[in-house]
Formats: C-alpha cells, structure tokens, sequence
C-alpha cells in the first residue's frame, strides 16, 4: 500500500481539468486519520522517556531522511527560490515543528482524550478564518453543521466527562488548542504551494523542522544524557516514518483535491481511529453513546467533503 501511493502521489488531478476520483481521495483521508489519530498512543509511549523537543526532532529526522528516499526515487527537485523557501518555513513552523512541539508539551500534563478532544476543534477554526477572513474556498451552512456534528462526534467517542478537565491544567490545555489553530492555518497557507508536487513540499517541510527543532533539542534537553528505552525509541521512529513522513506525502495531496476544510475533516476520525484498534486489537465492545459520536463524527466528514454543486454551464439544456 504505500509502495503504491508513493508511486502515484504526483498523480495531481486537482491541477488537472479532469474531475478527482473522489472516494479514493475519501480513502486517503482515512488512511490520514488512521496514521495521525495512531500518533496519540506512540506520543503517550515516547513521551514517558523523551523530553517533548527530543521527540520531536527525533520524529522530524527519522521522516527526513524517509523523505529524502522518496524524491530521490521519483527523481523530483526541491525549489530552489528563496521566497517559496521562506514561505515553507512558515508553513513548517505552523503544520510540524511548532504544532508538534506545543502538542507533545500540552500531554504531558492533560490525558490524551482531552487533547485529542481539544485538537478536534481544527475544521471549526478553518471554517471560520475562511469565511470571516480568507475566503480561499467554499464554506456554506452545510459544511458548518458538519464542522460542529463532527466536534459533538470526537466528544461523545472520547466520553463527555472528559470535559470536566476543562479549566485545569489550562496551560496544557491552551497548548493543544494553539495546535489546533496551527493546523488550522497550515491547512489554508499550505494551498500556496499547490505548483510544487506533493512529496516536495512535504520534504522541504520536514527539513525545516530538522533545522529549527534538532539545534533546540541539542541545547534544551542534552540528549546524549537521555537513556530511553528501545520501546520509547521504537514508538519515535515509527512516529517518523509513517504518522510523520507517510502522512505530510497524503496531507499535501489532500491539500490539493479536498481543500483546507476537507484535509482537516480528519480530524474528527483521528477519535475514533482509537476505539477501532481497541475493538480489533482488544476485542473491546462499543458502547452506544461511542456508536453515536462515530456516526456523528462521520457524518460530519461526509458533510463537509460534499463535492460542490456545479452552476448550469452556458451550453447546457437549461440556458439554451
């Protein structure tokens, strides 16, 4: 599976004139949610035993260098201008190194449901930059009421006594709604590098965060005093290569056919990505207050990722 969407992911049909196969790109956005919502755990497992800023840059150099073999492969360059470089720090800044940083950091003092309920909130904050503010792309009543069933959705799967935290350890819990807003933005500032193919923007991405968070890392945490353990170390690397590298490759592909709201909609399967490995993994029973906020959440993806309805063209029956 992912031989097969590295080799077909400069396929870009969003920059072509011919329509996207959208359930395949559905299926890419479940495939996100499943990489990204899995993240939690290895996080919760690394952080125990790794300093947030170590983990990081642990992740960051493990997914360059993973990266780095994919263009290498597909033979793609890097930009070589220095304003789209300057543009993909920030873009790095906002999608990795500083999201990443503030989420591995607000963990350590909030329960990863509380987090994972609180960085959920991402397709609400786009919704509303983008149409108070932006206006890069659609927005309408409809894909607000999914923004919101999907937030009620990750709420109901996480538990609603969750948010009985709410109001204690509000540093942590800023940290994690600041990420939340970080991929917010990086979702809407990420449409600009549409001309570059997918896998370049995510390695240059990446390689910006190698440059800020490894120096950090050197001089906050003094790894070389760290003894981790192989668990803690094996949970860092696959943080690197698959929620990391394998998913900034899909997330920029994402970008392109689904839009800033569409590609963060994931948001809201992250949730309950958890209860389907408990059932699969632990043969764990659904509740039904967990059954609703799937189908809540659900709902509220497909809402949002309703494909627009197309205006009658000149030529057609109606304007004849």
């Amino acid at each position: 599976m992912v031989y097969r969407f590295v080799r077909n992911t400069e396929r870009d049909q969003a920059m072509s004139d011919e329509p996207i196969n959208r359930w395949h790109e559905y299926a890419l956005l479940g495939c996100l949610a499943l990489l990204w919502g899995s993240s939690y755990l290895f996080i919760d497992i690394a952080v125990q035993e790794l300093p947030p800023v170590t983990l990081v840059a642990i992740r960051v150099v493990v997914a360059a260098i993973f990266l780095l073999a994919v263009i290498a492969w597909k033979g793609i360059k890097l930009p070589r201008d220095t304003q789209t470089w300057g543009y993909l720090f920030v873009q790095s800044v906002l999608n990795s190194s500083g999201a990443w940083i503030l989420l591995a950091w607000g963990q350590q003092y909030i329960d990863s449901g509380l987090a994972s309920v609180l960085n959920s909130t991402a397709p609400l904050l786009v919704f509303f930059i983008t149409f108070f503010i932006t206006r890069h792309e659609a927005t309408n009543p409809l894909r607000l009421v999914g923004a919101m069933c999907g937030l009620l959705g990750v709420i109901l799967i996480v538990g609603p006594n969750v948010l009985q935290g709410l109001g204690q350890q509000v540093a942590g819990q800023f940290a994690a709604l600041a990420g939340a807003m970080m991929y917010g933005c990086a979702a809407i500032f990420g449409k600009r590098f549409s001309h570059l193919p997918a896998a370049a923007t995510a390695t240059a991405t990446i390689l910006w965060a190698v440059v800020c968070v490894v120096p950090a890392s050197l001089i906050i945490d003094q790894p070389w005093n760290l003894s981790p353990s192989p668990r803690a170390l094996i949970a860092a690397i696959v943080l690197g290569i698959f929620c990391t590298g394998l998913a900034m490759l899909i997330y920029f592909r994402l970008l392109r056919t689904l839009g800033s709201l569409g590609v963060t909609s994931q948001g809201y399967l992250r949730a309950g990505v958890g209860v389907m490995l408990g059932v699969i993994v632990l043969g764990e029973q659904i509740s039904p207050v967990v059954g609703i906020g799937l189908v809540a959440a659900l709902i509220g993806v497909a809402l949002i990722n309703l494909p627009p309805r197309q205006a009658p063209s000149e030529t057609s029956p109606i304007n004849r």
